[in-house]
């Protein structure tokens, strides 16, 4: 059984405009200062000294507040963000205590509390959105999540209840769409279903994991499954399973761009020789 994640922009706004509005106005009042003094050092009487051109009065209000800087209408509104009550918020301390329904004195949940788990979120253990969640988890060992397993990916889920994991279980189920998330689980799934002593799936493993992730959508593999059955291999190796993957992307079910030539693993090739057998035997 398979057991298994504006202000900052107005503030920065808001000294511009002033140091703007402060600059502009500073130099306006220390020129027309300066040419005040020069006039009357040049032509103390005022006869022929070319007048100071006085700043111009604005034609609106004269308080400073309601003064705007063009940069000002550039400014795009920020709607205020929704309030986060405290009980939608993540808890670790909540999804550690929901972790400890399942576990014993070790603080690992196994086997056991894996079945109730299972039970709780209301998920068969033989169901792929279990392999998509201990993926998620990271955990390494087929029927155990370790307390950091656990609380990593739940967190990266924000689930600390058992509601709030139903509500992601489609959410789990979608990332199978994804090619190269289906491909990075597939891959995944070799080694958490290994056993940890031994490089290869044994061949009954093997089917049963491929059943799992290709059995509803690889037309092939049906007789591929039998094939396997009925063959001399009682292994699978990890490089063999790569190409299972490929295989089922990359070639026609009639076979008919399959390149011998190619670096398939010779499973394939028989595989191959043997469907070619039986196809022309109709």
């Amino acid at each position: 059984m398979i057991y298994s994640h504006k202000k900052k922009y107005n503030s920065w706004n808001s000294r511009i405009v002033h140091s703007v509005r402060t600059g502009w106005r500073g130099r306006s009042t220390d020129n027309i200062t300066y040419a005040g003094q020069i006039s009357q050092l040049v032509n103390p009487c005022g006869d022929s000294a070319m007048p100071v051109k006085k700043k111009r009065k604005s034609s609106g209000s004269d308080d400073p507040g309601l003064r705007k800087c063009k940069i000002t209408c550039f400014c795009r509104p920020q709607a205020p963000g929704r309030l986060i009550s405290p009980e939608d918020q993540f808890s670790n301390k909540k999804c550690l205590a929901w972790f400890y329904e399942y576990t014993g004195p070790d603080e690992v949940l196994g086997p056991e509390g894996m079945e109730k788990f299972c039970e709780d979120i209301g998920v068969e253990p033989e169901n792929i959105i279990m392999l998509v969640l201990a993926w998620k988890l990271e955990a390494p060992n087929m029927g155990f999540f370790t307390k950091e397993e656990w609380l990593k990916g739940m967190t990266l889920l924000q689930c600390d209840c058992i509601e709030r994991l139903q509500g992601k279980l489609d959410y789990l189920r979608n990332q199978l769409n994804d090619t190269i998330i289906f491909k990075n689980i597939y891959r995944y799934a070799f080694d958490f279903a290994r056993d940890k002593d031994q490089r290869s799936l044994d061949m009954d493993t093997a089917k049963s994991m491929l059943a799992l992730l290709l059995g509803r959508t690889w037309p092939l593999f049906p007789v591929f499954n039998q094939f396997l059955e009925q063959s001399k291999y009682k292994v699978m190796n990890k490089d063999q399973w790569y190409n299972v993957l490929e295989f089922s992307r990359t070639v026609s079910t009639d076979l008919s761009n399959y390149d011998e030539d190619g670096a398939w693993p010779v499973l394939l090739d028989e595989f191959v020789e043997c469907q070619k057998a039986r196809l022309a035997a109709l």
